[in-house]
């Protein structure tokens, strides 16, 4: 992918939903409320053979202040300067306003190439707005309507010179590394599945309650302000991820909306924000819960951690704002009895004090979440498994049932991502849950599985190692 495309333009023209469109899943918040989008998000998106990066920005607003939507501004323009080319959309219903016209001047003066794209051109409403967009002086514009799918032919004739010229770049770009680089030995052995899956990004999350400091922590260890920040409490909206790397190991950032408790929830917009980050956690390998220091451990975090480990994901606990606490010792004993408390049933989660503010043991973070990747994905082999369990029956066998002392047969890992087990006995309903927690705390101490959910499935079959 060679080609970088921003989509720019006031408030609810409907840039989100181009963006949608383009990449073909409903990846970003679209509302008829204006502003919906404040950072700019980036997705892989295609065209008929067409395939490019596409940059969703906020909308532009000639503010220049302090402001909420000043930094909005800024991130957009930012995304238009890094981009090869910029669609600059209208909203043909309502024709060029004086804000089009202002930024069309500033357009004017930077080298981005500039494509003029009239939104909801659908029926007869949208006509006499896009021939008042000739004005405009940005040569004939697109006609299009994002909603229903209309004018994406025109789209791509526009974009596919700019396409050509990028894969041309790219092409020289690759010659010339070619020329001066000394290739190293390759080694011909293959990698296994496994192997590719863990050397793919880390799906790394970062969730917790509003105004914790997720966007600026995330920024902090980008060393750019990529993300849009500010005391304004719930400012991120959509799940923004960004590509990086730590220690040569790729990871893919993905920022998301503060989550607050369902009944304190107003709006749709935040309903809708709310159900993004759920979905990113869905969809994570590792997730980090950021917590104010001022305040560790709420009802809502201890909610949102119980709902990451239901899910099976990795889990790191930071808590930012660490420079404020004076009694350090006192606060972490604090955490650590809350969690033993309140989290009993993941042992061992990784907690990383930091200060998104000054940078302090923000590195700590991402050494804990290869840590904790690591054990995520590990497997136990079988027959160690089943030399462990000979000697825990040596030492505690299970309950009698009616009279009858139920068989383990053996024990099996079948999956990881997380750790899963599967017990083969003679009776899979008789067995107590009481021993089926036992077995738990047994794997997680002897084969070191903490910080990670841990499942446990009670199955009734019979041995395949077994000799008939």
């Amino acid at each position: 992918m060679t080609l970088t495309v921003a989509i720019i333009g006031r408030p609810n023209v409907g840039k989100s939903t181009l963006f949608n469109r383009l990449v073909g899943k409903r990846v970003a918040i679209v509302d008829d409320m204006p502003g919906v989008t404040r950072d700019r998000r980036e997705g892989d998106a295609t065209l008929s053979d067409l395939s490019f990066r596409i940059i969703d920005t906020a909308g532009l607003e000639n503010v220049h202040d302090s402001s909420l939507e000043s930094r909005m501004r800024e991130q957009t323009e930012a995304a238009f300067l890094e981009a090869d080319v910029a669609l600059m959309m209208i909203d043909a219903r309502t024709g060029p306003t004086p804000v089009d016209e202002h930024f069309v001047q500033w357009l004017r003066r930077h080298k981005t190439p500039v494509i003029l794209v009239a939104n909801k051109c659908e029926g007869a409403a949208g006509q006499s707005g896009l021939l008042e967009s000739y004005a405009l002086g940005l040569g004939e514009p697109v006609p299009l309507s994002a909603e229903h799918g209309q004018g994406l032919v025109d789209l791509y004739n526009a974009l596919r010179p700019y396409a050509d010229l990028a894969k041309e770049q790219a092409s020289w770009k690759r010659k010339q590394q070619q020329r001066t680089e000394i290739l190293p030995n390759v080694d011909s052995g293959e990698e296994g599945d496994d192997d590719r899956i863990l050397n793919r990004p880390i799906q790394l999350a970062v969730v917790g309650r509003p105004n914790v400091g997720k966007s600026t922590l995330i920024n902090k260890l980008l060393g750019s302000e990529r993300l849009l920040t500010g005391p304004e409490a719930g400012i991120t909206r959509d799940a923004i991820m960004v590509p990086w790397t730590y220690k040569e190991r790729e990871f893919n950032l993905v920022d998301t909306a503060g989550l607050r408790r369902r009944a304190n929830v107003s709006g749709k917009i935040e309903a809708l924000s709310g159900a993004e980050t759920r979905r990113t956690i869905d969809f994570s390998q590792v997730v980090a819960l950021v917590l104010d220091a001022n305040d560790m451990l709420e009802k809502q975090d201890l909610t949102i951690a119980r709902n990451i480990i239901e899910e099976g994901r990795a889990l790191i606990i930071v808590v930012n704002k660490w420079d404020l606490i004076t009694n350090s010792k006192e606060a972490l004993n604090k955490l650590h009895d809350r969690m033993q408390t309140s989290l009993p049933q993941v042992r061992g989660i990784p907690v990383v004090t930091v200060s998104a503010k000054t940078g302090k043991n923000l590195d700590k973070i991402l050494d804990a979440v290869l840590d904790v990747f690591e054990v995520w994905n590990r497997r136990v082999p079988t027959a160690k498994l089943n030399r462990w369990l000979e000697h825990i029956l040596e030492h505690h066998q299970p309950p009698l049932i009616s009279g009858r002392r139920i068989k383990i047969k053996y024990i099996t890992q079948p999956k990881t991502r997380p750790p899963t087990f599967a017990l083969f006995v003679s009776h899979a309903k008789g067995l107590p849950e009481s021993y089926v927690r036992y077995m738990s705390n047994a794997l997680r101490e002897d084969f070191e599985l903490w910080g990670v959910p841990l499942r446990v499935v009670v199955r009734k079959g019979k041995n395949p190692f077994a000799q008939d």
